[in-house]
């Protein structure tokens, strides 16, 4: 692996000539809480503790989209393609959750039936990410094998350590860009890689007691008819934020919008909505809440995995913090793992 290391006041240099011919996009404070924006200015980006309220997905997998154009014409009918922006973009701050993250959409969206949308932006953009200053009061992405310094999955990837950021050049991709702007970077300084290393330790001595995995993707086939995911709906408000911000979640719907002249839209739906499983039929196989909520945490602990080999999960915590009735991945981890071994 090569490195390099920038000076915090190059970094703003160098993300101001990036601009020049990217795309830049990085996390800005807004009203207290943090979103990914494209740069008008380096002195916007934030690099605080605090994670994206909206994960990364929105740039390759958008909220909305346009798929096609159609218009009819006395008998028959055209069909346009609709045109994405072709400029490269740049994501820089991003966190090691979501960075994780893609690999579970890579496998939906880049697998046997590639998506034309989210293959060509996943071409397009170069990842720069950045190791967590701090552990947050939801993360537990020590459960999933990584920590909050893990570039895996990133082309650069920067550490803090103090004055000046280690730059890991994870891909070629990486490589290239360091190569074009290399009067930023400088050659590693002795000690840069036991700095990185001493960080993360002392971040990872901060998860006192992360959920463990042991036995959940073993237990949960036998808890399927379980009582617990009654109890727990009793909590559950359906509101399906827990999944439209998670970093792994890509239900969507498709319709039309407009008769004889309009496009096709997809758009984000969640397995939490009682109309996402009804047939036209006026039959639902989920009907219930607890139905609904027992299939989101079976797809995240183990559907997922069982169809693609890749975990559901990343441990980022929004679905923890951002709940308004404090439901916890975390703990129903635990209430699994504890039904099963009980018997109960």
């Amino acid at each position: 692996m090569d490195y390099r290391v920038i000076t915090q006041e190059k970094l703003s240099l160098f993300l101001n000539a990036l601009r020049q011919s990217f795309r830049l996009a990085a996390p800005v404070e807004e009203e207290g809480e943090v979103y990914f924006r494209l740069l008008e200015e380096p002195s916007q980006v934030y690099l605080g503790p605090k994670p994206s309220r909206i994960p990364l997905k929105v740039f390759f997998f958008p909220p909305t989209e346009p798929l096609l154009r159609y218009r009819r014409e006395g008998e028959s009918w055209e069909v346009s393609s609709v045109e994405q922006d072709s400029r490269p973009l740049i994501l820089f701050g991003l966190r090691p959750c979501d960075l994780q993250s893609l690999k579970a959409l890579d496998a939906v969206f880049l697998g046997s039936l590639p998506d034309p949308y989210y293959a060509a932006r996943r071409e397009n953009t170069l990842l720069l990410g950045m190791s967590c200053p701090e552990v947050g009061p939801g993360c537990f992405c020590v459960t999933y094998g990584y920590s909050p310094t893990t570039g895996e999955g990133a082309d650069l990837h920067f550490t803090l350590l103090g004055k000046f950021y280690l730059v890991e050049v994870l891909t070629p991709k990486g490589k290239k860009l360091v190569e074009d702007y290399a009067s930023f970077f400088a050659e590693e300084t002795a000690g840069a890689l036991e700095a990185k290393q001493s960080k993360e330790a002392s971040l990872l001595a901060k998860f006192v007691t992360p959920p463990q995995l042991t036995g959940v993707k073993e237990k949960l086939p036998s808890l399927y008819h379980d009582p617990y995911w009654e109890e727990l709906a009793w909590r559950c408000l359906g509101c399906g934020i827990c999944t439209f911000l998670c970093p792994t979640c890509h239900c969507f719907d498709i319709f039309d919008r407009g008769e004889e002249e309009g496009e096709r839209l997809r758009c984000w739906d969640t397995c939490l909505f009682k109309e996402f499983t009804l047939h036209t039929s006026g039959h639902n196989p989920r009907a219930s809440l607890s139905a609904r909520l027992r299939n989101r945490f079976y797809h995240k602990l183990l559907y997922h995995y069982e169809r693609y080999g890749v975990e559901g999960c990343v441990g980022c915590g929004r679905c923890v913090t951002l709940c308004p009735v404090n439901i916890d991945i975390r703990e129903v981890m635990a209430e699994v793992r504890r039904r099963g071994s009980s018997g109960t």
